[in-house]
């Protein structure tokens, strides 16, 4: 009896001594993930340079002074498509053109449609005015309306002439992630567009499947948010051009890398479904420049996408939006006429050249950052095989650095 007894004991010992143990073990033996954007790199930290202008401290919008972005990833199930449950694969980016009082202190800008298989709400009071008065929100098609209502919200929180005095009329552009995500359950809510806005602030720029580059498609490679810059020296004035992307657009076979149609070569590499998608470009700079000048500065980022081999397909909505953080319309004057900072018109070709360099580095940014992606349905998008990009560069007569 007492020799059972002892030996229940001892049971009940290594049994609680084993439990107390797994959460160890299993940590100790989980398989390591396989790469992530964490883990992947940019083909320029590979060795690959894109342009001849030098790029800012974090080669991304951000090296505008006071650009702020802020990002919310939604990620979640797998399997089959069941509407309003998931799969999940979206989110939503905010860019904030500077910290300080967006609605009183409003930033120049002006837009630029290349094609119009999609949309960006605002744009025509934004050309219309040639200023931005709030922050531009990027998401999925059919989020929208609610990323659109919840940035209301934040504004209204923020200053109380708004519906007093006047209205806002939010920026908020889109691409089609329904490849890969449920997009009929419109899984972005008020909250995580609030998320996005507040935690927004400069330094590097998460890319690749991230925010409202979650679900995307690039070149029929798992795509989503890139950004660059780039510095231009004038006289003794520096300036920079930041760009961002959410790149949803392309077919394998037209991409471009460095000028080397490295698509061609890539013939193993398809996703398991495609659709034509769409590409969202966020010009900012510290340049001061009118909202002529960043009409046409819009239009030049619309070159760099051509540099990546994109065509604007007759499916694809291809939307420009670009701000100047230095020339701002004071909303409370009370002159008749206002004196504002401008470039000289025979200094902007530095400027062109920039947003044409940051604007093709922010596509293949946007691609080499990004993992393979298993979305609804088993559809897959693959990862961009950045060694095997740069086999296709060398064998093409690219100097790789490293």
């Amino acid at each position: 009896m007492k020799q059972a007894r002892l030996l229940l004991i001892l049971s009940v010992i290594l049994c609680v001594f084993s439990t107390l143990l797994l959460p160890v073990g299993c940590f100790a033996a989980a398989p390591q993930r396989p790469e992530t954007a964490g883990h992947r790199q940019r083909l320029r930290d590979l060795g690959v340079r894109f342009g001849s202008l030098p790029t800012g401290p974090n080669n991304a919008i951000t090296d505008v002074g006071g650009v702020l972005v802020g990002q919310t990833t939604l990620n979640s199930g797998t399997g089959a498509l069941q509407p309003g449950k998931g799969p999940v694969r979206t989110g939503v980016t905010a860019i904030i053109p500077h910290p300080g009082d967006l609605w009183n202190d409003r930033v120049t800008a002006n837009c630029f449609v290349l094609n119009g298989n999609g949309a960006m709400t605002g744009l025509d009071w934004v050309k219309e005015s040639g200023f931005l008065e709030g922050p531009i929100l990027l998401t999925n098609t059919l989020s929208v309306g609610t990323v659109y209502d919840a940035t209301v919200t934040w504004m209204l929180r923020r200053y109380a002439q708004i519906g007093n005095e006047d209205t806002c009329l939010p920026v908020v552009g889109e691409c089609d992630d329904s490849t890969l995500n449920d997009i009929r359950g419109r899984h972005v809510k008020e909250e995580h567009v609030l998320a996005a806005l507040d935690s927004a602030r400069g330094g590097a720029v998460e890319e690749g499947s991230v925010g409202a580059g979650t679900g995307m498609i690039g070149f029929e490679f798992k795509g989503g948010i890139g950004s660059s810059s780039r510095i231009v020296m004038e006289g003794k004035t520096s300036f920079t051009v930041g760009v961002l992307v959410n790149c949803n657009c392309g077919d394998r076979r037209e991409l471009l890398i460095d000028g080397v149609p490295v698509g061609k070569f890539l013939r193993d590499y398809h996703p398991s479904a495609h659709a034509e998608g769409s590409i969202v470009i966020v010009v900012a700079t510290d340049a001061p420049l009118n909202s002529l000048e960043l009409e046409r500065l819009a239009k030049r980022a619309a070159l760099g996408l051509a540099r990546t081999g994109a065509i604007a397909h007759n499916g694809s909505g291809d939307i420009i939006i670009a701000f100047s953080t230095t020339r701002r319309v004071p909303r409370d004057h009370k002159a008749t006429t206002i004196a504002l900072p401008e470039v000289n018109i025979e200094h902007i070709d530095p400027l062109f050249q920039a947003a044409v360099e940051a604007t093709e580095e922010s596509v293949i940014n946007s691609m080499c950052m990004a993992d393979t992606m298993v979305g609804r349905d088993g559809n897959t998008a693959p990862a961009l095989p950045t060694e095997k990009c740069l086999d296709i560069l060398r064998q093409h007569g690219i100097k790789i650095e490293h």
